[in-house]
């Protein structure tokens, strides 16, 4: 499969009605509970927050538990509470069980005109923006993105900067020059950088996050994109601090030193998104960098919010976002009126990149293993319930995004094997130990999941003398092993193996794993793997570790 992620079928301009305001709707009504798991609920997900009305003569009942969840009464002659939608999806299923609730509304913007709740317009104002179907899908109709923050960086062939969206755009950095020529797929970058970013300019279209920071790395220099031109754009971008990197390109390969790039790219702390691929209908035929731990995997949808015919089926799909007739902008040599109607997972990459830049600048204190969960967790769920391989968790959902609560951030990833955790391994530090001559005690919560992150390692200490207890108490089944320092691998067989594996636990169940060693004879650095048993995909876990005398 080609390098670039993109079909450049050449689709008429679809010009779409414009929606009237979204009016207020009470969900539930006196005397007709709505029960758990109701379409109803599901829709709470597309505002940031949630209005919550309580019987009166029970408010007291449910106050306590709302406040803990972030509630604020608003309103107490009315027992109105304001919570984080995404709790009031969790919480009102058993509050309507007991009878406590009186009416949900979401907390929707107000007012007759374009502007959103903090009485902006909206940013699709520009005159191809009624062609730009795909605002109100992702939850940005009325809504405006932030001013410059994290930034975000495009890897993809060059950027046309002489057109009309990028000709004097603010935050506008070329990190290498940007070419194109007349090979098609040299459209490419100046379509996929628009989708993410073109400015509110009163020309053309309007991307998702119009003011962005945006770092463009061509990685087609001459004319062909190369494993080679994605590393070093790669690496281009991790100079240039966190951010969002996104990769709307892709082939069939999996290839070892792209993979340590991501892994290189995301342990610096950026957060990569990369397409799918457009294969559906050859097979699915995996495609890398998507396919690769650590990536946001983004599949594309239709206007029906269903799974574009293209879009290719992956079981590392992490959410999807429209890709299908995606009004972009394109340079003038291939066609003089500078925009065209695409489709491909290349452009439903951009709108997942360009939305977590905007939500990570907006909630800066989060860690990109934070990030990585909230964007994917928060998508509105389509299709199939849960999580799929056409969709992943479901299509991109903005205001969730910015609301949703964090988990707890995922310490020292990427982690998966010894060459990520070692001194000049993937990095010349290596991941710091939790333990060493002088620390004598350790403790670290950490997340396991199948498809992203099934393994985690980690560095100790062992003394000379003495012993070192390793104990990890599950929410699920998972095991543990001890792996010596002259380990090249956690996956190591035969004779390797048995040179090299020095303790192990894997009892049933959610029982505590614990493994006791002694020194020997020299002190050194031994490696602690913790990794999900057969048939379970997610897990958290605390691992403590001790020396004893």
């Amino acid at each position: 499969m080609s390098r670039v992620v993109g079909r450049f079928a050449l689709i008429g301009v679809v010009v779409l009605c414009c929606c009237a305001p979204a009016q207020a709707a009470v969900l539930i009504h006196p005397g007709k509970p709505v029960l758990p798991g109701s379409r109803s609920l599901q829709r709470l997900q597309a505002y940031p927050r949630t209005l919550v009305e309580l019987d009166r003569t029970r408010a007291a009942e449910a106050a306590p538990a709302l406040r803990r969840a972030g509630g604020v009464l608003i309103a107490p002659p009315l027992a109105l509470w304001q919570l984080p939608s995404w709790t009031a999806q969790r919480m009102l299923p058993g509050l309507v069980r007991d009878g406590v609730v009186r009416a949900v509304t979401p907390d929707v913007p107000v007012g007759t005109d374009p502007r959103n709740a903090s009485g902006f317009l909206s940013q699709f104002t520009d005159p191809l923006s009624a062609s730009e179907w795909w605002p109100s899908h992702v939850g940005v109709q009325n809504w405006t993105g932030p001013g410059a923050g994290v930034p975000l960086t495009m890897i993809d062939s060059g950027v046309d900067l002489g057109h009309e969206e990028f000709l004097g755009r603010p935050n506008t950095i070329p990190l290498n020059p940007q070419t194109f020529t007349a090979n098609d797929e040299e459209l490419h970058g100046t379509a996929t950088a628009s989708v993410a970013a073109a400015p509110v300019n009163s020309k053309g279209i309007v991307g998702i996050y119009p003011q962005a920071k945006l770092q463009l790395w061509d990685a087609s220099p001459n004319g062909v994109l190369t494993v080679g031109d994605e590393i070093a754009g790669l690496f281009a971008a991790r100079r240039s601090g966190p951010g969002v990197i996104n990769l709307s390109l892709g082939g069939s390969d999996r290839i070892a030193i792209e993979e340590e790039a991501i892994m290189s790219a995301f342990g610096a702390g950026s957060l990569v998104v990369a397409s799918a691929g457009n294969d559906r209908e050859n097979g699915s035929i995996p495609s890398y960098p998507a396919s690769f731990p650590h990536v946001l995997t983004i599949g594309a949808s239709d206007e029906s919010d269903r799974v574009s015919f293209f879009s290719s089926s992956s079981p590392e799909m992490d959410l999807a976002a429209p890709g299908q007739d995606i009004e972009t902008a394109i340079p003038t040599f291939f066609n003089p009126a500078g925009y065209q109607a695409l489709d491909g997972t290349s452009f439903s990459a951009p709108l997942v990149s360009g939305a977590a830049a905007a939500v990570w600048t907006l909630r800066p204190r989060l860690t990109n293993t934070q990030l990585f969960e909230v964007m994917r967790r928060s998508a509105r769920d389509v299709g199939r319930r849960g999580w799929d391989r056409d969709t992943g968790f479901g299509i991109l959902n903005v205001p969730a995004a910015v609301a949703r609560k964090a988990p707890a951030a995922d310490p020292q990833e990427p982690n998966e094997d010894i060459y990520l955790v070692r001194p000049n391994g993937l990095t010349r530090a290596g991941k710091p130990p939790l333990t060493n001559r002088h620390r004598r005690r350790a403790s670290i919560n950490a997340q396991l999941e199948r498809r992203e992150d099934p393994e985690d390692v980690y560095r100790l200490f062992l003394p000379a003398k003495g012993k070192v207890v390793v104990t990890v108490r599950p929410s699920a089944n998972v095991s543990l092993q001890l792996w010596g320092r002259r380990t090249t691998t956690v996956f190591e067989q035969g004779a390797s193996a048995r040179r090299d594996l020095i303790g192990a636990s894997a009892r049933s169940g959610k029982r505590v794993e614990r493994v006791t060693l002694k020194g020997r004879g020299s002190s050194q650095y031994v490696y602690a793997d913790v990794f999900l048993s057969k048939n379970v995909v997610l897990a958290s876990y605390t691992l403590n570790v001790r020396r004893a005398s």
